[in-house]
């Protein structure tokens, strides 16, 4: 086999591998995540599978790299070609109650999830997580200032705030979908997002 070869295998095996521990971590949590459970899963042998990890960590860390990809790939990338401050804050916002609604992760809310695993534990996933989340609501945070600069929200937003109850609202929701599973959610979610991005002195532009 030439050496190309052997890289592509090699990549499209560790493709499939974070894949399905995505997948798994999605429902089961990073924990869930063992080299037996993934190399039965894929028909691999444990030390064919620890041998593009090393460790139970390292895959783990892969494992919420690639969750925070396709995260940011279904909202912010959908957000691209919206202008920015108002229009990109809603389009992320409408991006992430759409991957809430179509159930990208077969568990809801990845970072949720992990989040709620993680929360009062030390170390690098911990690290890993707080940071990915912390990237999105800075994100936000960027365009809810620019809205503000705009006209297009109240001078008086508090930006912090306002990231807080966008966050609370797409908890509220995936606690809505996963726990109750009443279908209802993502609309009202949609009701939450749109009163809290709406200037009450200033006429949406049609």
């Amino acid at each position: 086999m030439s050496p190309r070869r052997s890289n592509t295998e090699a990549g499209r095996t560790r493709a499939a591998i974070l894949a399905r521990g995505v997948a798994v971590a999605s429902v089961e949590g990073l924990e869930g995540l063992t080299i037996g459970r993934l190399a039965s899963d894929l028909g691999l042998s444990k030390s064919g599978l620890l041998g593009h990890f090393g460790s139970k960590e390292s895959l783990q860390l892969a494992v919420v790299d690639t969750a925070a990809e396709i995260f940011f790939r279904e909202t912010s990338d959908h957000g691209v070609g919206a202008a920015p401050g108002l229009p990109r804050l809603r389009a992320m916002c409408e991006s992430w109650i759409s991957h809430l609604e179509r159930e990208v992760f077969p568990g809801g809310c990845f970072f949720t999830a992990a989040a709620s695993e993680y929360d009062d534990r030390d170390g690098p996933v911990r690290d890993a997580v707080a940071g990915l989340v912390g990237l999105w609501e800075r994100d936000l945070r960027l365009h809810v200032r620019l809205a503000v600069e705009a006209g297009d929200l109240p001078v008086e937003t508090d930006p912090d705030q306002m990231v807080f109850e966008l966050v609370g609202q797409m908890l509220a929701l995936n606690h809505t979908l996963r726990l109750h599973r009443d279908p209802a959610g993502p609309a009202r979610a949609r009701h939450a997002m749109n009163r809290l991005l709406h200037h009450p002195h200033r006429t949406p532009t049609p």
